[in-house]
């Protein structure tokens, strides 16, 4: 048996911060709003018929409401006598025209809000799994209070978008030129005066308030993740703020935080307000040009009265979509800041591919060939690192912090590929071998164990769900954490609180070791398995793993020699070397 490593600082924070920028820098995050929109839209391909009903529906809506008014006019052009119309028709229209309107305006919101919420739930699961294919590796350095802003917030923002913008969008564009045809039936000048309106305020208008708050949304998105971030990690550590009367500083920094995103959503908000001005200026200006054209056609004898009154009235009243869209300028900002946070989670690049679709594997031995890795472009962890771990053997690798003892079963995991190298189970690649497959062969047991809001035996059966009672107690005693369980309140039934917080951190431990066990595995990667063990719990689990000698293969990483001393072989790292 080889190995060779090179000499380097793995610190944890360099690389904790490679990983977090690196996630931050991933090409969605980079996009404009129009690719943005493009991305979110090809989500929507599964409930298009949703979708484009909603816009027909809303189409026949704004048509109705238009033409209540456009009825209206027709009234009063009778009233004077400038039209022969019947007022109990007249009458009976607005009734019909009225109920269908509200009829035609509850199925449009009711499909819009159903594609919306549906797919809100598509792209949960979506970024869930994303999350889980990009594995550890995407995860490191990212904020937990970020990562809930992102599920939680972001997602609920996408809302705007799919329920409020793409319909409105096709709607605008189908009943403008719905209304500009009939205006234009009066006179030609009216569909083209009517055409730019709806052009000015449903498209160039929305550009420029859109510009007007360019920055903000992004800003906003990413001062209330790391807001979530911080707010978490403060109650997490509530503790150690009172003990060293630090709370007086913590509630200044929340503060001064607090007042940076209300800075951030002010200058928004104006933004947005100096927009609705803008809008509703410019469609009093449409509405006075399209009265002096109306005028002037009537002075010319191209149009009658009626051709003055209808065709003005019907005009005034058809701004509703076009309004809309101009208002959309201002409050898609967060939503497309949203857009781009979860966009550059489901497109980010797993750092370990899933393999399928391979034969399963007989476990025979892992080793290292020739390994170079670095976190992120930084100072290399590895560099050409070689050993062999024969199947049934203990292997222990020892040695000072920031050595790349973690990395190195991390990548015997593979969470991540080294940049050169390969790793192998049982002479094979383990990047040809199927994931799933590697999975059932692995059980990896990291420095601080993860635990589910939940009972002690949910958090078990984790590793293998099907497991039976005998099976469960059978994997704690060889932890030795059978007897703490049933100590407990409920037994195995007893909830562990957030993140295990009822149990100490021996406790956690051992439950991590019971869960490697369980899994059944045939290699053991141990990252300071006793670390927080007394002695005797210590000697206990010792003697359960030196019990699997020959059936099970075990690589674990432990600075301290009574723990090392039941290897087959120790491997020294030191100054980034195996001596």
């Amino acid at each position: 048996m080889s190995a060779r490593t090179t000499s380097q600082t793995n610190q944890p924070n360099s690389a904790v911060e490679q990983s977090a920028a690196q996630f931050a820098s991933q090409s969605a995050a980079q996009l404009g709003g129009g690719a943005v929109m493009r991305r979110l839209l090809r989500l929507v391909s599964p409930l298009k018929g949703f979708l484009a009903l909603a816009a027909l529906l809303g189409v026949l809506g704004n048509l109705a409401a238009t033409a209540i008014g456009t009825a209206g006019a027709y009234a009063i052009a009778g009233a004077f006598g400038y039209a022969s119309v019947s007022v109990g028709g007249i009458v009976t229209l607005l009734l019909v025209l009225a109920i269908a309107r509200g009829a035609l305006r509850y199925g449009e919101q009711m499909c819009n809000h159903y594609v919306a919420f549906r797919l809100l739930a598509l792209i949960r699961s979506r970024v869930f799994g994303a999350l889980r294919r990009q594995g550890p590796a995407a995860l490191d350095g990212k904020g937990a209070g970020d990562l809930i802003s992102l599920i939680t917030s972001d997602i609920e923002l996408l809302e705007v978008f799919y329920a409020h913008t793409i319909s409105p969008v096709c709607i605008a564009i189908v009943y403008g030129a719905a209304v500009a045809v009939f205006v234009g039936s009066f006179d030609p000048a009216f569909a083209i005066l009517a055409a730019c309106a709806y052009l000015v305020v449903g498209a160039v208008l929305p550009a420029i308030i859109s510009r007007m708050g360019a920055g903000s949304g992004k800003a906003i998105r990413g001062l209330h993740g790391r807001m979530s971030s911080y707010v978490l990690d403060s109650l997490r550590a509530l503790g150690e703020t009172i003990q060293y009367g630090q709370g007086e500083r913590t509630l200044a920094a929340l503060d001064e935080r607090s007042r940076t995103i209300t800075r951030e959503e002010s200058r928004l908000q104006r933004s947005q307000g100096a927009g609705q001005a803008i809008t509703s200026i410019v469609i009093a200006l449409f509405d006075m040009a399209m009265l002096a054209l109306t005028c002037s056609a009537y002075l010319a004898g191209r149009v009658s009265a009626v051709g003055v009154l209808v065709p003005f009235v019907t005009f005034i009243g058809s701004f509703g979509p076009a309004s809309a869209l101009a208002a959309l300028g201002g409050s898609l900002h967060n939503t497309l800041a949203a857009g781009r946070r979860v966009l550059s989670v489901l497109e980010a690049k797993p750092a370990a591919p899933a393999v399928e679709g391979r034969d399963p594997v007989q476990f025979q031995g892992v080793a290292m060939d020739g390994v170079e890795f670095t976190y992120g472009g930084g100072e290399p962890v590895l560099r050409d690192v070689s050993f062999d771990v024969p199947q049934g053997t203990i292997v222990a690798i020892a040695g000072p912090s920031g050595v790349g003892k973690s990395t190195t079963l991390r990548l015997l995991m593979r969470f991540q590929d080294p940049q050169a190298g390969s790793v192998s189970i049982s002479g094979r690649d383990i990047r040809t071998i199927d994931t799933a497959d590697l999975r059932r062969m692995e059980a990896f047991v990291a420095q601080d164990t993860q635990l589910f809001h939940d009972t002690v035996r949910a958090n078990l059966l984790i590793a293998k769900p099907d497991a039976t009672d005998r099976e469960i107690e059978a994997a704690c005693r060889k932890a030795n954490i059978h007897g703490t369980i049933m100590a407990l309140p409920h037994g195995y039934d007893t909830q562990v609180g957030e993140l295990g917080d009822t149990l100490s951190a021996g406790e956690k431990q051992r439950l991590g070791l019971a869960r490697a066990f369980l899994h059944g595995a045939d290699l053991l990667l141990l990252d300071e398995p006793t670390s927080n063990l007394d002695a005797l719990n210590e000697a206990q689990i010792l003697r359960s793993l030196d019990a699997e000698r020959g059936t099970r293969t075990v690589v674990l990483v432990s600075h301290r020699p009574s723990t090392t001393r039941i290897a087959d072989t120790v491997l020294h790292m030191d100054g980034g070397r195996i001596v």
